[in-house]
């Protein structure tokens, strides 16, 4: 077993870091020529500012080394300290690993300045630490759950995204890439068997439950899915031809199928398991003892899914508190898109997920009747 463990783990490297460069490739080196990595040898200089609001800002200048193509091994400064105050910016100590691009002024001057950090050995160990723990505490079922996560991100990468980008609909894709990689977790972590069928169908009865409440209620508040700032970056993209509220829709499908996968798996075994203990309990008996099962689960599940999509509005949260225009009720807050656009995310993924509890327990309940079915 250790053999086994310490052979899945060694896999498991040689996976995660692809994911982390490519991602990295994706999202922060447009133009990868002339973007590379170097490493900070000297902080040349540091000045602290002050912002109108009070607050305080570190601008450094830095002497860089840099670690890869033509720059390797050549260096040369980034001048960090100036007037203008970039919020995001980071700030940087000797050997830390940064990002820098090349830039060719009007003047013809070349300039270098630090992105970000780079995270992506931190990423690489995080995710080894999550594979071992993982391996360790599910052993054989903990492995089949990270290959499902491997191929979770595989049909997301490679199917799901390519097709919006080509201009399919987001809601057909969305559909059929949720159902897939469902049926996919299902059938790799439960096999091939009468439970998996009876949890793949309701997934699916629910996705299509979760899909038409996620179209009538985007449609009546009007949601544009523009509301988030990268969308903006999306807009010229494939000429225009990328429909947002469709990917909208998309994404409230994408964030609720984790959750319907573990209520539905969840109420199937159950159904299984009573039905080993007593076989001669009646269809009702069964479904009310594993109804009250889903119940006191439920509660968790669904909180759980709002507080994840309110912690992802946190920050916006606090900015209306803020709000320098004065107090404004709780009205003017939900009417505002992006607050109104993460309500719609819970609530339909909530309705979702809740309907998805009496719709597998019923299947189950009938399917599950003898011991030659179970």
């Amino acid at each position: 077993m250790i053999k086994k463990t310490i052979i899945t783990v060694f896999s498991l490297l040689l996976f995660f870091p692809i994911l982390v460069c490519a991602q990295e490739d994706i999202n922060l080196q447009p133009n990868n020529d002339r973007v590379f990595k170097a490493k900070v040898i000297q902080v040349i200089e540091e000045k602290i500012i002050e912002r109108e609001n009070g607050s305080e800002a570190l601008q450094q200048d830095l002497r860089l080394l840099g670690l890869e193509k033509e720059w390797k091994n050549k260096e040369f400064e980034h001048k960090g300290i100036s007037e203008i105050d970039v919020a995001s910016a980071n700030t940087y100590k000797v050997g830390d690993k940064v990002l820098v691009s090349e830039v060719k002024n009007i003047d013809g001057v070349i300039d270098y300045y630090v992105i970000d950090l780079v995270r992506s050995g931190y990423l690489f160990w995080l995710a080894l630490i999550f594979a071992t723990v993982t391996i360790i505490i599910g052993k054989k079922k903990g492995i089949k759950s990270l290959i499902s996560l491997m191929v979770s991100f595989f049909v997301i990468i490679k199917f799901i995204v390519p097709k919006i980008i080509s201009g399919s609909s987001p809601l057909f894709v969305g559909v059929l890439g949720a159902l897939i990689i469902l049926a996919i977790i299902i059938y790799l972590t439960e096999g091939w068997n009468r439970k998996s069928h009876i949890a793949v169908v309701s997934v699916f009865l629910s996705l299509v439950a979760t899909f038409i409440l996620s179209w009538i209620f985007t449609h009546l508040t009007r949601l544009t899915g523009l509301a988030q700032e990268e969308t903006t970056f999306l807009l010229s993209a494939n000429n225009g031809a990328i429909d947002f509220r469709g990917l909208l829709l998309t994404g409230i499908l994408i964030g609720t199928i984790g959750v319907l996968d573990d209520v539905v798996v969840g109420q199937v075994e159950s159904v299984r398991q009573i039905r080993k203990a007593n076989p001669h309990l009646t269809n009702v008996q069964v479904y009310k003892a594993v109804y009250e099962v889903g119940n006191s689960h439920l509660g968790a599940i669904v909180n759980t899914l709002f507080l994840t999509y309110t912690g992802a509005s946190l920050p916006l949260l606090l900015l209306f508190y803020f709000n320098p225009m004065g107090v404004i009720s709780f009205t003017q807050v939900i009417n505002n898109e992006i607050i109104a656009t993460e309500i719609v995310r819970a609530l339909v993924g909530s309705i979702g997920v809740a309907l998805s509890m009496p719709i597998s327990t019923f299947l189950a309940t009938i399917w599950l009747r003898n011991n030659r079915n179970i």
